[in-house]
């Protein structure tokens, strides 16, 4: 059994993370630019400066509604790629250089063979002017399986782009590969890692004891494939699944 203490950060969709990453001594994974608007207003970075006061791990989860990198119409990518860079220097801003960005993948909307050639295209022209140390996670959203991340992966092939798997994603109703084997084939990119289960239909986020993905199995699975990966809660209410973690031994109350 691998001990998370460390490696364990609390996602900003739950409202008390920042006051319960200190308590419990853990990262937190900053959500206050997941829309896009607020990386061109000040209070935006205010608050998130004093959220992340006092926390030593962070990461930053980048905005994505209507943010795809294999978008077909030339403007669209434009304004992709200026979100993005703002994105990036808004967490330079903060003490930040580790960021979570969707995929953009759309079923029936993008073909596979599109999605990644494409994708490749936008993310190396985007790390051309991209700072040393940055390190950028692309996550799984509606995928049927790891395989369209794992060749823009390899495609892009650049120690500052790896990939995060998001374990409820992979459990949903889109993934046609269940989540223990998403692991294998992402572990040679696979950096972080976001943790929330679900019944097998609908993105729930429901605490980590709360569904039907077997969440020791997916733990032990990560620890053994993908040690140096960290980890991300991503509930509205991250204490429960603290507690779970706690009560098999991965970490201990403060």
């Amino acid at each position: 059994m691998q001990a998370l203490s460390g490696k364990l950060f609390l996602s900003g969709m739950d409202e008390n993370a920042a006051s319960l990453a200190r308590k419990w001594g853990l990262g937190l994974e900053l959500t206050d630019f997941c829309e896009a608007r607020k990386l061109e207003e000040p209070a935006a970075m205010q608050a998130a400066r004093a959220r992340c006061s006092g926390i030593g791990s962070l990461w930053l989860h980048a905005p994505f509604a209507e943010l795809s990198p294999c978008a077909i119409d030339p403007r669209v990518r434009e304004v992709v790629m200026l979100r993005f860079r703002q994105t990036v220097q808004a967490a330079l801003a903060l003490g930040i250089r580790r960021i979570v960005v969707h995929s953009g993948y759309i079923p029936l909307v993008y073909f596979p063979e599109w999605f990644t050639a494409r994708s490749v295209e936008f993310w190396r022209e985007f790390l051309r002017d991209a700072p040393d140390g940055l390190c950028l996670a692309l996550e799984n959203v509606m995928e049927p399986g790891p395989d369209m991340l794992v060749q823009i992966a390899a495609g892009v092939d650049d120690p500052r782009f790896g990939l995060c798997l998001d374990v409820g994603h992979a459990n949903t109703r889109v993934s046609e590969t269940p989540p223990l084997d998403w692991i294998a084939p992402m572990a040679p990119w696979l950096r972080h890692v976001h943790l929330h289960n679900n019944d097998g239909d609908w993105d729930l986020h429901d605490a980590l004891g709360q569904g039907m993905i077997p969440m020791p199995d997916i733990l032990a699975a990560l620890a053994e494939q993908c040690p140096a990966a960290d980890y991300t809660i991503e509930n509205q209410n991250c204490e429960p699944s603290l507690r779970w973690l706690c009560a098999r031994g991965y970490l201990e109350e403060p």
